[in-house]
């Protein structure tokens, strides 16, 4: 079995991050989106949230899961038997930052990291920006699937 997991915050759960699960479940026989808890990070919405956030999002796909976890990916992708670690780039910068990360990641174990660029209508979408959307009474609507507009 091909098996992936999708790291991040997903503080909250945007279309640049749908796009990138339901094109990587092309890919791979499961997907688990793997919700990364850090102590020293303040979020905006509770890890309970974000939850059901993504479960909400993907609840008529069985293969797409989430999890939460803490400590190294390449730890918890071998505790959930996963090969390899899928991510999403959206622009240079974002592939500077993850290509390191692959790295080091390939270092300590030997799951491979598979890159998707982003599709270009979202691009621009990212959690912070849609926060800041948020703070500021913007309209968010057009950047997040309907699981977080409720």
């Amino acid at each position: 079995m091909r098996r992936a997991i999708l790291p991040g915050s997903f503080d909250p759960l945007t279309l640049g991050h749908h796009d990138i699960i339901m094109r990587g479940i092309t890919l791979f026989d499961e997907v688990i989106i793997a919700i990364g808890k850090n102590a020293d990070k303040k979020y905006m919405f509770s890890l309970e949230q974000r939850i059901k956030f993504i479960e909400e999002a993907f609840k008529d796909v069985p293969s797409i899961s989430v999890k939460s976890y803490e400590g190294l990916t390449v730890d918890f992708c071998k505790k959930v038997d996963a090969n390899f670690i899928l991510r999403g780039l959206r622009n240079p910068g974002d592939f500077e930052f993850e290509k390191a990360i692959a790295h080091t990641n390939r270092k300590l174990s030997e799951i491979e990291t598979v890159f998707l660029l982003t599709s270009s209508g979202k691009s621009y979408i990212s959690s912070s920006i849609v926060r800041d959307v948020i703070r500021n009474g913007g309209d968010y609507t057009g950047l997040v699937p309907d699981s977080v507009r409720k």
